[in-house]
């Protein structure tokens, strides 16, 4: 079934039209940040609302790496300009060690408090973006993102122009398979990790930090990997971010950024790879299809008009939607169909041909119970008939 969804979506360049293929773009970004988040709440059990700021660090670490001096109005901004795949890979790395910095605080602390302590990297983040760091994220205005190229490949409009099936494959359309091929890695590399020791060790946490401490897993190590590990998803997902804005500021990091996030992995399932990216289509796509078609929904306003915004009628729909899978569905969506996917207990394998006729006769005969009677009959000798 993956594979087949992995064709399907490769295949969405020649079909769709561009604002399909950026929507797409920012659902595999979305995917990604889903699958770290989830990496450290449904797997390990560690409640986190920090996701905006790891995603500033790793689109503004991009920036940055890949970024050249330059000056904008009154500021200068500084930028090594390195080639992009090295500044990408470079963002993620400093977006894991920022998760690492803070993996001292995660390891003495659970449940709402470390919700509550992470939330404070969201507000210094924001300080750090717009005050301290401004030559090398630009302050409020925020800073241009580089083209990615890789291996001499341009995933910008032009540089080389190509053409596919006389289709013409600008940046939505490059950047289109990179975020397809990114989401497919990162995927696969979670599915693996669970199946891991390591991962193992990580789903008992969740389920008892007494219990794991117990069995011999060092609790305080394993919760500073995985906030490691999160982290580095999350970076990567706000490289991809970068790519796809191609110009990113200091407010699209905040709180509701991070209220998205756990809102995605609470609908589409806690501890799955297909419930993050279930979650961060619905979450991600849906405000951006009614912005686009308000003007044919009848309860909604067109921009800049009076009433009930396309932002807001999507928020409505998420505390529904949140609702709904806490009451009728707790796993969330993806346990619908593992519901429908499960085999009844004692039920044949799919495939198997043993017939009733066929177990009956090579069967051994088997004696019928004895049957005990609890109030035996006696004689007038006493004796039991």
């Amino acid at each position: 079934m993956a594979v087949v969804l992995c064709l399907v979506a490769a295949a969405m360049p020649f079909y769709l039209s561009s604002f399909w293929l950026q929507t797409g773009l920012f659902c595999f970004a979305a995917s990604i940040g889903a699958m770290g988040l989830n990496l450290l709440v449904g797997t390990t059990g560690q409640l986190s609302l920090a996701n905006g700021f790891f995603l500033a660090v790793g689109a503004y670490g991009y920036c940055y790496f890949a970024g050249a001096r330059t000056t904008t109005g009154l500021l200068k901004l500084s930028g090594l300009g390195l080639p992009p795949a090295v500044a990408a890979v470079l963002a993620v790395l400093l977006a894991g060690l920022a998760g690492l910095l803070f993996s001292p605080i995660a390891g003495r602390l659970r449940g709402i408090y470390l919700g509550v302590a992470s939330i404070g990297l969201i507000f210094l983040g924001q300080h750090l973006l717009i005050n301290v760091l401004r030559p090398e994220t630009g302050g409020f205005n925020g800073r241009d993102a580089q083209p990615f190229s890789l291996f001499g490949f341009s995933f910008a409009d032009s540089n080389p122009d190509l053409f596919v099936l006389n289709v013409k494959f600008g940046a939505v359309e490059r950047l289109w398979y990179l975020g397809l091929a990114l989401t497919v890695l990162a995927g696969l590399y979670y599915r693996n990790l669970l199946r891991s020791r390591p991962g193992r060790a990580m789903q008992t946490l969740r389920d008892s930090e007494v219990a794991s401490a117990v069995m011999g897993v060092h609790v305080i190590q394993y919760k500073a990997r995985a906030f490691l590990v999160s982290s580095m998803y999350v970076g990567l997902a706000g490289v991809l971010l970068a790519l796809g804005f191609r110009h990113v500021v200091p407010d699209t990091f905040g709180l509701d950024l991070s209220a998205d996030y756990l809102a995605m992995i609470v609908l589409g399932g806690l501890g799955s790879v297909a419930g993050s990216i279930i979650g961060a289509f619905f979450i991600t796509a849906l405000p951006l299809v009614l912005q686009t078609y308000s003007s044919a929904i009848p309860f909604l306003s067109a921009p800049g008009q009076g009433g009930v915004g396309s932002s807001e009628a999507a928020r409505y729909l998420y505390g529904v939607a949140i609702v709904g899978v806490i009451l009728f569905m707790p796993g969330g969506v993806v346990s619908l169909f593992r519901r429908f996917g499960r085999r009844p207990p004692g039920a044949p394998a799919p495939g198997s041909t043993v017939s009733t006729s066929t177990r009956t006769s090579t069967s051994e005969p088997v004696a019928e119970p004895a049957t005990h009677n609890p109030h035996p009959r006696t004689d007038r000798q006493g004796r039991t008939a």
